[in-house]
């Protein structure tokens, strides 16, 4: 079954509406979406590597701006929605913490958090709460998602047909290791935030 599923994902990254897919899921990742766009990049890139600069592009663009939803979520819409979100992501007791240390190290959290498997929308929606400066929010969030979805286009890029042959040889394994890295995140997010 899984690899049934990882042919199917190989296959919608092959058809010329995975770029704008692409864009949703990065985009919804950064506002309110629970999963991250490596899911879409990293098949894409494998099934495309000529293409992984221009896809890890549309991630970074993407996410951004979907990351300006989040922040507007956290600035106007944080009673309502963003309590909502964060509390369903269960860091609704950290929040009052998290926007004491934006006060003192709020660059420093979105480069570090932007580039980690912790939850990117928790990140959007606080910088809005705590009005963190919307321009620094953004030359950060360029900054940080840009190096994090270039560095996986490159790697794919290089060692594609390596990394393919490795990930179809060990389809469980690397289904797990994503699994664990993913779940580490959010859990690392409740107790690192």
């Amino acid at each position: 079954m899984l690899r049934r599923l990882y042919q199917w994902v190989i296959d919608l990254a092959e058809r010329p509406s995975a770029p704008w897919a692409l864009a949703g899921v990065s985009f919804a990742e950064s506002s309110f979406f629970p999963v991250p766009p490596d899911v879409m990049l990293v098949p894409m890139c494998l099934a495309r590597p000529k293409l992984a600069w221009f896809y890890a592009t549309i991630c970074t663009l993407a996410s951004v701006i979907g990351g300006l939803a989040g922040y507007a979520i956290g600035a106007l819409l944080y009673e309502s929605l963003g309590q909502f979100l964060i509390h369903l992501y269960g860091y609704g007791d950290k929040v009052e913490a998290f926007t004491q240390a934006y006060q003192r190290y709020g660059h420093w959290i979105i480069l570090i958090k932007g580039l980690t498997p912790i939850p990117y929308k928790v990140v959007t929606i606080t910088s809005g709460f705590a009005h963190y400066s919307l321009f620094w929010f953004v030359v950060l969030s360029l900054i940080t998602r840009g190096l994090r979805f270039f560095m996986v286009a490159g790697l794919l890029y290089w060692i594609g047909p390596t990394a393919r042959t490795f990930i179809e040889e060990r389809l469980g394994l690397v289904t797990a290791v994503f699994a664990v890295v993913l779940v580490g995140g959010f859990v690392a997010a409740v107790y690192l935030f």
